[in-house]
This record gives structure tokens, C-alpha cells and sequence, in this order.
């Protein structure tokens, strides 16, 4: 599997060694700002949208006619399974900033969980529907997400073998985001493993203690 990271929630996941049998998902492709945005050649053949706000359901400029997943429910498509489960971005039920879909993902005997816009600690139900994860994507910049400190407890829900940051300040996106650094105290983390793109196979995972991973934004 690899990983490339475009700034915000957006991720691009590719499954397969084969030519013929790569499968590529795409999380959360945003919208142009300014002259920053989506590569052209960017294409998938599943894209999942958290929800419905311009920097996470840019459906359009996502090429290969993908399928798109934009709420609950379970779905597979070419050995990808996805699941959607319901929770809120905001701490207040939804009440003021409406639903937010975490997605489940298992491909590669990998375990994988994106939490879009998660702006609240999981409850028993939510945690049921996600577990023995893998790899965690984690909103981490503060104001309509998690902050640094928030998402370090929402870490431990899950016990996680690897953390991806993301939905903060780097680079050309999230000015208005705080950086990644009052997570990374949070967590105890003083030097991430930093990578261009993330290759990972099961027998990489770590076996004991889990490791923090920023992905340059492309």
C-alpha cells in the first residue's frame, strides 16, 4: 500500500503490487484555492467524502470516474471494503456543524481509519464499528477539528500501530490551522518519522509501540 498526503483530509491510498490489479481510493479532495490544488492527473476508482463542505467533496476534479462514498454503510469494491459510521463535526451532537462520516477500510490485511472532521471522543458504539486499527488518519489543527490535545485522547481510544496527522497548517494549506507541533507534545512525540510517501505492508507495522508519521503534502 502507499500513501500520499495532499494537504487537508485529502489522501490518496493505492492497493495492489500488479498492474491489474491496483485499486486507488481517494479521502476527501478539496476544492482550489487560489492557483493550489488537486494534482490534474489525479484519478481513483473509490473516492469518500466525510462531508459536504468544498474541502472535502471535490468530486469533480477526482479522474477515472470513481464510485464515491459519502455517508454510512458498508461497501467493497475490487477487494477494497469500506465502511462508513456515523458521527459529528461538532461536540454537540451535530447540532451546530451537522455529521461527519469516518470511514473503515481494509484492504491488504490492513486496517485503516480516516476520521474526516471529528471534532468529539468516540462513544462504545462508534469505537465498536472501528476497531483493531492499523493505521489511524487523525484530524489534528483545532477550530472546526480536533486540536492537538483533543486528538491525542481520541488516539487512545483506538490504540492505533500508526498515526497519521492531518487537517493542519503545512505548507500552501490550512493557514487558518494550527501546526502539527501541539499534537506531537501531546503524544510525547519530539521527532516523527518524516516521509515523502508512505509504503506499508503488514510485516512493517509496528509490533509494539506506536509510531507518529507526518506525510509531506504534495
Amino acid at each position: 500500500m502507499n500513501i500520499t498526503w495532499f494537504g487537508y483530509s485529502c489522501f490518496k491510498l493505492e492497493f495492489g503490487s500488479r498492474a491489474n490489479d491496483k485499486v486507488s481510493l481517494v479521502t476527501d479532495p478539496f476544492a482550489k484555492e487560489g492557483r493550489n490544488g488537486l494534482p490534474r492527473t489525479l484519478s481513483a476508482e473509490i473516492v469518500t467524502v466525510s462531508h459536504d463542505h468544498e474541502r472535502h467533496n471535490n468530486i469533480s476534479d477526482v479522474g477515472g470516474n470513481p464510485f464515491v462514498i459519502s455517508g454510512p454503510g458498508e461497501y467493497e469494491i475490487k477487494d477494497v471494503a469500506v465502511s462508513g459510521v456515523q458521527a459529528y463535526h461538532d461536540d454537540q451532537n451535530g447540532q451546530r456543524q451537522g455529521t461527519n462520516t469516518i470511514y473503515y477500510i481494509i484492504s491488504e490485511d490492513i486496517h485503516l481509519a480516516h476520521l474526516g472532521d471529528l471534532k468529539h471522543k468516540l462513544d462504545e458504539n462508534q469505537l465498536s464499528e472501528v476497531c483493531n486499527i492499523d493505521v489511524l488518519f487523525v484530524p489534528v489543527g483545532g477550530g472546526d477539528v480536533l486540536s492537538g490535545k483533543e486528538a491525542a485522547e481520541v488516539v487512545s481510544q483506538f490504540e492505533p500501530r500508526i498515526i497519521i496527522p492531518m487537517h493542519y497548517k503545512s505548507g500552501r494549506w490550512g493557514s487558518r490551522l494550527d501546526g502539527v507541533e501541539p499534537f506531537l507534545k501531546a503524544m510525547g512525540v519530539s521527532s516523527p518519522e518524516i516521509v515523502n510517501k508512505l509504503k506499508i505492508t503488514p510485516r512493517d507495522l509496528p509490533q509494539e509501540e506506536a509510531k507518529v508519521i507526518l506525510i509531506e503534502s504534495q
